[in-house]
């Protein structure tokens, strides 16, 4: 049956702000106990409880979607003639497979690699999908924060989950400073396609059972109050809308890693845990 070819927008590291929606500035400051955050302002606290069942939903539905995260089934690299592996890569394929384009650039040479996407709308994942556990809602996960922007060329090399201990440099726009048990703390958050992406780590990473959260960190998009993406400002960190990262539902990503200044010493318990599948059904 005929396969639909779309064009891929995004990169390797992928651009994920529109599905859901440097130098390296040093280790972060840790702390071994959490006293209170800095709390956002009551009408955001507000605003983030009212919105969160609604965010909930979306995300359930956004990862089960005919391209959602779990309807990756190949990730596929292609050699010089990068066309015609791409027509010969479409033969066969049912109805419910999409293939797209994407391009990165490789780790050794700089040059761009062409690749193309599978995906299944019937894959195995999105039929033995179950849910994406969570905590519950804590308003003191709402975190009031400040955004100080830098030159527009600073890059900080990302371990990739894919890459075998290689880094790729992404775009680190500005310093995201907060305050946290009394000490204060500054992260990197990239450029995904126009909005902030923080990566980060904690201590519930990997931990068994309903304690723990995805093994290889969390992703958080950096909402910003009143001011343009290049501008100082003030910004909320809702780490209650911490979500899996696309590596969590299907092992063709290739996911940035936390850089070691984005990772708390301390369980951060807010935001989704990890990724349930029924009938035994594993990522592999």
């Amino acid at each position: 049956m005929p396969v639909r070819a779309h064009s891929d927008r995004n990169s390797d590291a992928f651009g994920i702000a529109g599905a859901h929606r440097g130098v390296d500035s040093g280790v972060s400051h840790t702390s071994d106990a959490v006293s209170a955050p800095v709390h956002a302002p009551s009408h955001l606290v507000d605003r983030a409880r009212d919105g969160w069942a609604a965010w909930r939903q979306r995300r359930l539905h956004a990862v089960t979607a005919p391209q959602g995260n779990l309807a990756l089934v190949e990730t596929r690299w292609l050699g010089d003639d990068a066309s015609g592996n791409e027509t010969d890569a479409t033969a066969g394929q049912p109805q419910s497979v999409t293939v797209t384009r994407l391009q990165r650039l490789n780790l050794d040479t700089g040059e761009p690699e062409h690749g193309i996407r599978f995906w299944d709308a019937a894959s195995a994942a999105i039929t033995h999908f179950d849910t994406v556990t969570a905590w519950d809602f804590d308003p003191a996960w709402v975190i009031s924060a400040r955004f100080t922007p830098v030159s527009a060329d600073r890059t900080i090399p990302f371990e990739h989950i894919r890459d075998n201990g290689g880094t790729r440099d992404l775009v680190v726009p500005g310093d995201i400073t907060f305050t946290l048990g009394g000490i204060d703390y500054t992260f990197s958050a990239f450029d995904d396609d126009g909005t902030l992406l923080l990566v980060f780590g904690d201590a519930s990473n990997g931990l068994p059972g309903d304690a723990g959260s995805y093994a290889a960190g969390r992703f958080l998009f950096v909402e910003r109050e009143r001011t343009e993406f290049g501008e100082p400002g003030d910004v909320v960190l809702d780490f209650n809308r911490a979500f899996v990262p696309p590596c969590g539902f299907s092992i063709h990503y290739n996911c940035p890693m936390p850089p070691p200044n984005n990772r708390f010493a301390f369980p951060v318990h807010a935001g989704e845990k990890a990724v349930r599948f029924r009938g035994g059904h594993t990522l592999h």
